[in-house]
């Protein structure tokens, strides 16, 4: 029988491990490198303006829809202002041509018609699969963990699937790349690939995406990603959960086949039933536990194969207000930018003046992400040509806004720029990756079927997170948290008990 209950790691998914650990009657106690919760799921504050690192839209925000029940658990969205965008963004191209991504179907299906009437047929099935998508359930697909599923739950799963089975099939497998190459019109040939996060994305995510924001159900939390993750520290601690900051693990301990404590780096030892990491996952298999207990198909994972995401923010605070600005636009260049030594057919601007806590009044946080390769960054780390490059990155990045919003370079108050080496150091994830494996259609599979949160041949042990979850995102570390609870509940014969909160401590900004 559990009693006590070890989670490595105070992101989403760790923060919400613990907060069902505690609902569910286990001791538990989370040790965090960082001094901050959240993980990946942050924000920093600069000069006044806050600049965030993760959340564009939160899946689950709208009551009564899917993942808002675990937000309601987690006490992360009551009394949170939540804001909704009429569009999602705007691809523009360098003669001023503009795909509008408008969340609403009509809309959306309209502008690209005029856009591009020869494409009227392609343009009527993308519309067609928002709207279809409007009523799926996204969080059936991971509200239990699949090895606990049983015969009941695959048929019960079946039938809410079964709506669905078409257009999960007919959107499931296309990248957003491969879709793009169906149209016509050449502007929207080159605009498409770049509407929802990277090309390889597949369709399916993207459809969802705009079909859950239509709904109201993937709005920006008012305050942003920091104040989101502590929302749920919060709610952990309220629970009585404790938390040790700058406590890194360097070990896991393991007695015969079992998982029984932890090592710090400064040589405490501590003990627990169960050990959960939501840590990174490389980490976790071949320093934490020195690789004994990864097999072929699990250091398959990790052989270069599989694509992760690793990027490059260059966050400025700008003393003018681009409220009247598109929030989010995607400039198709008509010569390629240079960034750390790769050329950039596009440069994404997301400035956040739709969330007024985040910059002083009349002012701007503005946002460049764009992929970088972390090897570029690693090699030169530690030397003055890191700094060096970090500020030439940033001066393009100006030069480029300046063309585009005159007037800016002279209007910036700070200057602030993240690589994939910065991700690495903060939260200690492999290559720098922002989101653990990218989801593309290749790994698709991976994410529907699920990754096994346990390791052979070792008992009380549990991985969470982005590194068994595809495509990471916010409410699935949750759900995956939440997941490795129930298991831990069924291993020991207890009901699952998940509870919302009576109150909500205040929330701050």
């Amino acid at each position: 029988m559990t009693n006590s209950v070890i989670i490595i790691g105070a992101g989403i998914a760790g923060l919400a491990a613990g907060c069902y650990a505690q609902m569910n009657g286990y001791r538990s106690q989370i040790f965090e490198l960082h001094d901050l919760p959240g993980g990946l799921c942050t924000a920093w504050d600069r000069k006044g303006y806050t600049f965030d690192g993760c959340i564009h839209y939160l899946f689950g925000s709208a009551p009564e829809q899917p993942f808002n029940q675990v937000w309601q658990e987690l006490g992360a969205v009551q009394d949170r202002p939540m804001i909704n965008h009429e569009e999602f963004m705007r691809v523009v191209d360098p003669y001023g041509r503009t795909l509008i991504i408008y969340c609403d179907p009509d809309r959306l299906e309209a502008h690209m018609k005029e856009l591009s009437p020869i494409d009227a047929a392609l343009i009527e099935d993308l519309a067609e699969g928002v709207r279809q998508f409007m009523k799926f359930d996204m969080a059936s697909m991971q509200e239990k963990p699949k090895p606990l599923m049983g015969p009941n739950d695959w048929r019960d799963f079946g039938l809410k699937m079964l709506p669905f089975a078409l257009p999960l099939a007919k959107w499931g497998m296309v990248s957003a790349a491969d879709f793009a190459q169906r149209f016509k019109d050449p502007f929207l040939r080159r605009a498409f690939p770049h509407v929802f996060a990277w090309p390889e994305i597949p369709m399916m995510a993207g459809i969802s995406l705009l079909s859950y924001m239509q709904t109201g159900n993937a709005s920006f939390p008012q305050g942003g990603s920091l104040e989101f993750a502590r929302a749920v520290e919060r709610r952990y601690l309220e629970l009585g959960g404790q938390i040790h900051y700058k406590a890194q693990v360097e070990k896991i301990l393991v007695e015969g086949d079992r998982a029984v404590g932890v090592r710090l780096y400064n040589d405490e030892i501590h003990h627990a039933d169960a050990i959960i990491s939501a840590a990174d996952g490389h980490a976790t298999l071949f320093h934490m536990l020195d690789g004994e207990f990864a097999n072929r198909k699990i250091k398959g994972r990790y052989d270069g194969r599989l694509p992760i995401h690793a990027q490059m923010q260059v966050s400025l605070g700008v003393d003018r207000d681009l409220s009247a600005e598109p929030h989010w636009v995607t400039y198709l260049l008509d010569e390629p930018i240079v960034l750390a030594g790769e050329k950039k057919e596009t440069i994404g601007v997301k400035h956040y003046c739709f969330d007024p806590t985040l910059a002083p009044a009349g002012k701007s946080a503005v946002i460049v992400m764009f992929p970088s390769d972390y090897h570029y960054w690693q090699r030169i780390y530690g030397r003055r040509l890191y700094d060096i490059e970090q500020i030439q990155v940033c001066e393009t990045i100006i030069d480029f806004l300046e063309t585009r919003y005159p007037g800016v370079r002279a209007q910036i108050e700070v200057k602030d720029v993240a690589t994939p080496v910065s991700y690495e150091r903060y939260t200690g994830n492999w290559l720098g990756s922002s989101c653990g494996w990218l989801l593309t259609k290749e790994t698709m599979m991976m994410m529907i079927q699920g990754i096994e949160k346990t390791l052979p041949g070792l008992r009380n042990f549990y991985m969470a997170g982005q590194w068994v979850e595809p495509g990471g995102s916010v409410p699935i570390v949750a759900m995956s948290g939440r997941n490795v609870i129930q298991m831990l509940c069924h291993e020991d014969k207890r009901a699952f008990v998940a509870q919302i909160p009576e109150r909500v401590m205040g929330i701050g900004y």
